[in-house]
């Protein structure tokens, strides 16, 4: 059972973003072949990025902001498609668990429901003996296509002329296109470009006179230099002009990021846009190109209450924008932060595989003037643990108390679910977890074996992506276990 308490304190206005974000669920438990039965092998001393974990003794809390990013394991897809590595900075492991469908019950109400569950781990991964992986998975309830708020959208397009490039430029104008022919009349829509200026090539237009928005579109042409800064400021200053009240506002930047004029770095560019963003004009940031500046983007969306996403082909970006965007304009939470408490008696050490730049203090879980992340309707959310368990600690134990606050987006007033897992819960034999969670631990340690990480040998793991993969008829996860076998090869 999910318990929830409210207080009566009202949280700041804040940005607000929202999108399909795509997960890995404790449902559908099948059995396969990924392991023989048998402990895992000894961990032989193979680099562990995020090092070998905490001590409970020295921190038994572990507290990190929700992130919805998926622009990661995106980015890494295509250059490995392309027949290139990604640098070992631009991965993070949270992306790629987050980059696969979820099967998570949803709640009844607002705000999430709460599941955690998981394994033993395999016995290709090298590993001590009491290890387990701890799977926490976020789900908030979907919504009504038609039931959503009217969307103000100001999209924010790049044409420097690196955009010029095939799958940039002309992938950005065939999704808009597609947009506008899938949204409601009673949206609106701006569009701004920028290269070395910024302009606004359409004012906030009803989607119900549609031709001079596709006119608009099909005048972008690339040009010129990158200046990021330009374009926001410009972008965010429309999108103010054009605010609607009580609908969704989003100023939607697609780039390359590749700044190169005006300021280039994040914190910057957000003072100059902060005042339009406190009237909660979300930021969200669509990469494209094989050059991605995935750094500066990753940093907007972050510090910007924001997310990221990257697109590679038309089939993406179609799907991003027309079947995605326009059914998650609206939210269900804002500033949701998970806390993960572990109970020293059951747990020797733990270590959140991912979440690197989104961790929060302990004592700032209650503190809603810290930032957390925003989640939409029939959203979800995963983050992984790999936790070692105490000598002859008894089934029964609980392993970790699992919290999450968040702020409810129509009156502001701070809410908080949880729910806690026992040993049992993670003693279950590798082969017999959920094809989801299976697809969770080859995504991540995929992630993490790019790092450098040699906790898992990518041909195992592209062959616990296929049976994961059978058991699904999941397109998605057949595409993880090719990915994978290609990073493989590169090595």
């Amino acid at each position: 059972m999910s318990h929830v308490r409210r207080s009566l304190l009202l949280l700041p206005v804040v940005l607000a973003a929202a999108m399909t974000i795509t997960a890995c669920t404790a449902g559908d438990a099948g059995r396969g072949a990924d392991s023989a039965q048998g402990p895992a092998r000894p961990y032989d001393g193979a680099p562990r990025p995020g090092g070998d974990g905490t001590s409970t003794e020295e921190d038994a809390a572990s507290t990190f902001g929700v992130d919805v990013d998926t622009a990661s394991y995106g980015y890494a897809r295509r250059l490995i498609r392309d027949g290139r590595l990604p640098e070992r900075s631009e991965v993070r492991p949270e992306e790629f668990v987050n980059s696969f469908r979820q099967d998570y019950a949803e709640p009844a109400g607002d705000g999430f429901a709460v599941h955690v569950d998981g394994a033993r781990l395999p016995e290709t991964h090298r590993a001590e003996a009491d290890e387990r992986i701890m799977r926490v998975g976020l789900q908030t309830r979907g919504e009504d296509r038609a039931s959503r708020p009217d969307a103000a959208l100001t999209f924010v397009i790049d044409v420097s002329g690196s955009m010029g490039e095939p799958g940039r430029l002309d992938l950005v104008q065939d999704a808009l296109h597609t947009l506008v022919d899938q949204l409601r009349p009673t949206d609106s829509i701006a569009i701004v470009e920028f290269s070395t200026r910024a302009r606004v090539v359409r004012e906030m237009t009803p989607v119900s006179d549609a031709r001079p928005l596709h006119t608009a579109i099909d005048s972008l042409r690339p040009q010129d230099s990158t200046n990021l800064e330009a374009g926001l400021v410009l972008g965010y200053r429309v999108a103010r002009d054009g605010f609607r009240p009580g609908r969704t506002n989003r100023v939607i930047v697609l780039s390359d990021g590749l700044a190169n004029t005006g300021s280039t770095e994040s914190e910057p560019i957000l003072r100059r846009v902060r005042a339009e963003a406190e009237k909660q004009i979300a930021l969200l940031g669509v990469g494209v190109g094989s050059e991605y500046g995935d750094r500066l983007m990753e940093q907007l969306a972050d510090r910007g209450d924001g997310f990221a996403v990257y697109v590679g082909e038309r089939d993406q970006a179609r799907k991003v924008f027309v079947q995605q965007l326009p059914a998650t304009l609206s939210l269900r939470a804002l500033d949701a932060k998970v806390q993960v408490t572990f109970d020293k008696s059951a747990v020797r050490s733990y270590r959140l595989v991912g979440y690197d730049n989104r961790a929060i203090a302990d004592e700032d879980f209650r503190d809603d003037r810290v930032d957390g992340g925003e989640v939409g309707p029939g959203h979800s959310v995963t983050a992984l643990y790999a936790v070692r368990l105490a000598d002859g600690v008894s089934a029964t134990a609980r392993v970790a108390r699992v919290q999450v606050r968040w702020a409810d987006p129509k009156d502001r007033e701070p809410a908080e679910t949880y729910e806690s897992v026992t040993v049992a819960d993670l003693d279950r034999d590798f082969v017999e977890a959920s094809p989801r969670l299976r697809t969770c631990y080859a995504a991540a340690y995929f992630a993490v074996a790019l790092q450098g990480g040699g906790e898992a040998r990518l041909s195992d793991l592209a062959a616990i992506a296929d049976r994961a993969a059978d058991a699904t008829e999941d397109a998605e996860v057949r595409d993880l276990g090719r990915v994978i076998r290609e990073a493989d090869q590169l090595r």
